[in-house]
């Protein structure tokens, strides 16, 4: 991931590389019979109501009110344009908060699609586009869900023919919640020596010297265990490795004939995906 530039808006530019893992919250939608949300004893609940709509939230906990989630703010653009009967919305997070894995910006992108579908509403592609776009920059990928460099803020998407299927994905999270605008700050612009879209026209095992991300240097400085796992993920077989996005998640493709075994902390988040 580049930051190629500083912009008007106070936006960055960027080019990075987008890839689609099964890695998923789940959100659900049903009609508002009257009945209550969830009994108030469940564990790990949030709870908001506002007219139209009661939401609530288990799993991982989110920060900030629920009044601000993501989920909320995408059934507010779209009621705004169009009917919709009163609901009751449940998101479950299964997704680290804060780990670069693009977690709450999927909730929305997807809390636009199934409000569309729920209640066909015919959204035009475009204006679904622009919903996504106004939730966040990284939004509209989730609309596409396909392997796509991303330049812009993140929402000129130019989809690109890549196939990991052949590798084990190692994530780890160890977690540490960083603040997307506080990496942004520590980064100065710099392009790539080559165009991402070129690098991966190789194969994966060459990447590892030249699909680099800028938010590594700054980051791993503040937080030194995150270098060391993507050490920890090379002495282990890895291929190439890498931090996603602005962090704190780190990854490493295996080849699937190998068997990646970690003896990383039960509370870490770390999974083995197939890509």
């Amino acid at each position: 991931m580049y930051i190629t530039g500083k912009r008007p808006d106070g936006y960055h530019d960027i080019e990075t590389l987008f890839y689609p893992i099964a890695l998923n919250d789940a959100l659900e939608v049903i009609p508002d019979n009257g009945n209550e949300i969830i009994s108030n004893d469940s564990p790990f609940i949030s709870q908001f109501e506002m007219p139209g709509i009661k939401f609530s939230s288990s799993g991982n906990a989110i920060p900030g009110l629920p009044a601000d989630n993501i989920c909320i703010k995408a059934y507010n653009l779209i009621k705004r344009d169009y009917t919709i009967p009163p609901l009751l919305m449940h998101l479950h997070k299964a997704i680290p908060n804060g780990a670069g894995l693009g977690g709450g910006s999927a909730d929305g992108a997807y809390c636009l699609v199934l409000l569309n579908e729920k209640f066909n509403l015919d959204i035009p592609a475009q204006k679904l586009y622009d919903y996504a776009l106004t939730l966040g920059s990284d939004c509209p990928f989730f609309l596409l869900s396909k392997p796509a460099i991303a330049k812009g803020r993140g929402e000129k998407l130019t989809p690109v023919e890549l196939d990991l299927s052949a590798y084990h994905i190692v994530i780890v999270n160890p977690g540490i919640h960083i603040s997307t605008a506080e990496a942004f700050g520590l980064v100065k612009p710099t392009k790539s020596a080559k165009p991402i879209a070129e690098i991966i026209k190789q194969s994966p095992y060459e990447w590892k010297d030249q699909l680099e991300n800028q938010f590594e240097q700054p980051v791993f400085k503040l937080h030194p265990i995150l270098q060391s796992l993507k050490e920890k993920l090379y002495l282990n077989g890895a291929f190439y490795a890498s931090m996603t996005g602005t962090g704190s998640t780190i990854f490493g493709l295996f080849h699937k004939e190998q068997k990646p075994a970690f003896d990383f902390p039960p509370e870490w988040f770390v999974k083995i995906l197939h890509g």
